[in-house]
């Protein structure tokens, strides 16, 4: 049994090995069909590519070769229009040429032509030079002379047309701005004084001031550096100084001395030191209140130092302080009048004068202290350029300084602002009678209106109307430049021709 199982199986697995090795032929001839119909199709597929690819790339090669036609074509036109533009050219050149020649053969002859007329014309003016018995010079001057004859009055009334015209408008416009500003403006009629005298209230009081031997009064002084006079002014001290702030101080002591009633040197210097700080305190308020009033913020305090020293100071009786105030206002309504720089012309108002508070420790014009300061200070250059030229002496370079020039000739001229004596009057209108004089063809000039006006009557042999327009304009530039005075001076210079005859 055993062996016959063994048999069997052998059988079995030469069966099973027999029947692998028939399926494995069969999947082998069915695999190599499979290829071989693969690459048939392949063979196929890439004769097709091939085919496709030879036609693309003839119809390339076709393209490329019209393309290359078409520019050679293209090439030999554009050399052809070259060629004709280069013949073209060649023929304007020798055109040129030719032209030229003919235009240098005409000059010849245009030259040739003027000095035939030269000649001519030289001819005959030696010929009329003859018959005129008048050389060419003569001949221009005699008809100058004759033209200028005929012409003189219509000149002369042109002339005082044109005047009279411009002087109109400007003084229309200039009046309309001026009293626009002034409209605007309210001030006091006449400005506070300096204080410069102390009342007593007793003769007793003026000797305890005076003291032993005069103590007190000689402590007093040395503390104040102020002249006091007491036997001058019956009822009152007098106080004499050229430091309006020394002057004010010594002013201030007095009245605490007196109301205190201990008057003594030791008492004195405590009074003087503490009326000096008062002072100070009343500088520093008086510069800043006047900034603020007029609205100009950013001032040195240097600046408002000085300016508040101005308070204590006068010209002709005007204090300084309030009539840069006043200027201040009046400059920034015509700034804005005429489009100017409102900010920087009421600057310069307001400090204009500063040098005022100086001129008796620093040499020199007040303005141009002013100018020195402000700019040592840090004020904006074009304030210290307008308040440095605020005066004739210095040309005004800005609308501002014309301004500033304008309003203080207005704040100074009004009536009741300053305080001129008779004496200075008097000397004034001599002055302006003088410069009038001292031209020539005067007859009589006269100083009137309080010096407003001056009226200048010419000897009519001398002076015609052209020098007389001439010579007011003289006149005006000579009192500008050599005298002093508030608001403006009318120069009228009259000529008179008066005819006189008798019937008998």
């Amino acid at each position: 049994m055993i062996i016959i199982a063994i048999v069997l199986a052998v059988v079995g697995l030469g069966a099973g090995f027999g029947t692998n090795e028939v399926i494995n032929r069969k999947r082998s001839g069915a695999a190599a069909d499979q290829a071989k119909k693969e690459l048939e199709k392949a063979k196929k597929e890439a004769t097709k590519l091939t085919d496709e690819a030879r036609e693309e790339a003839n119809k390339i090669v076709d393209e490329a070769r019209k393309d290359e036609q078409s520019r050679r074509k293209e090439f030999k036109d554009l050399e052809q229009r070259l060629v004709q533009r280069e013949e073209s050219i060649d023929k304007k050149l020798d055109d040129l040429d030719k032209r030229s020649e003919r235009l240098r053969n005409s000059e010849s002859e245009v030259e040739s032509l003027k000095d035939e007329i030269r000649d001519i014309r030289k001819k005959q003016q030696d010929k009329l030079e003859k018959i005129a018995k008048l050389t060419k010079e003569d001949a221009a001057e005699k008809l100058m002379q004759m033209t200028e004859r005929d012409i003189r009055g219509d000149l002369t009334g042109l002339v005082a047309k044109l005047q009279n015209e411009a002087k109109e408008e400007a003084e229309g416009q200039a009046a309309l701005i001026i009293t626009t500003a002034m409209e605007r403006m309210a001030s006091e009629v006449t400005a506070e004084r300096t204080i410069s005298s102390v009342k007593l209230e007793d003769e007793e009081m003026k000797g305890r001031i005076i003291g032993k031997e005069g103590r007190n009064i000689q402590a007093l002084q040395r503390a104040t550096g102020v002249d006091i006079m007491v036997d001058d002014t019956p009822g009152y001290i007098v106080l004499s100084s050229f430091d309006p702030v020394r002057r004010e101080v010594a002013r201030q002591a007095l009245e605490m001395l007196m109301k205190d009633g201990r008057i003594h040197p030791g008492r004195i210097e405590e009074i003087v030191d503490k009326a000096q700080k008062n002072v100070e305190k009343d500088v520093i308020h008086a510069g800043e209140d006047a900034a603020r009033e007029v609205g100009i913020i950013g001032i040195p305090k240097e600046v408002l130092h000085l300016l508040g020293e101005l308070r204590y100071r006068t010209s002709y009786g005007q204090n300084v302080l309030k009539h840069s105030t006043e200027m201040a206002h009046l400059a920034g309504m015509i700034a804005e009048e005429l489009g100017a720089d409102v900010k920087t012309a009421k600057y310069a108002a307001l400090v204009h004068d500063l040098g005022k508070a100086l001129t008796h420790k620093i040499e020199g014009k007040h303005h141009h202290i002013s100018g020195e300061m402000l700019r040592k200070y840090g004020a904006p250059e074009e304030v210290a350029l307008a308040a440095e030229q605020h005066h004739d002496d210095v040309e005004a370079t800005s609308v501002e300084a014309l301004i500033i020039r304008v309003v203080d000739a207005i704040s100074a001229s009004r009536p009741g602002a300053r305080n001129i004596s008779a004496e200075n009057f008097v000397e004034r209108m001599r002055d302006l009678e003088n410069v009038a004089l001292g031209f020539g063809g005067i007859e009589k000039a006269y100083a009137i209106s309080a010096g407003r006006e001056v009226r200048v009557f010419v000897k009519p042999q001398q002076v015609d109307d052209l020098t007389a327009i001439k010579l007011a304009r003289d006149i005006a530039t000579k009192i500008e430049s050599s005298m002093q005075y508030p608001g403006t001076i009318k120069v009228n210079v009259i000529r008179e021709t008066r005819a006189i005859e008798f019937a008998k």
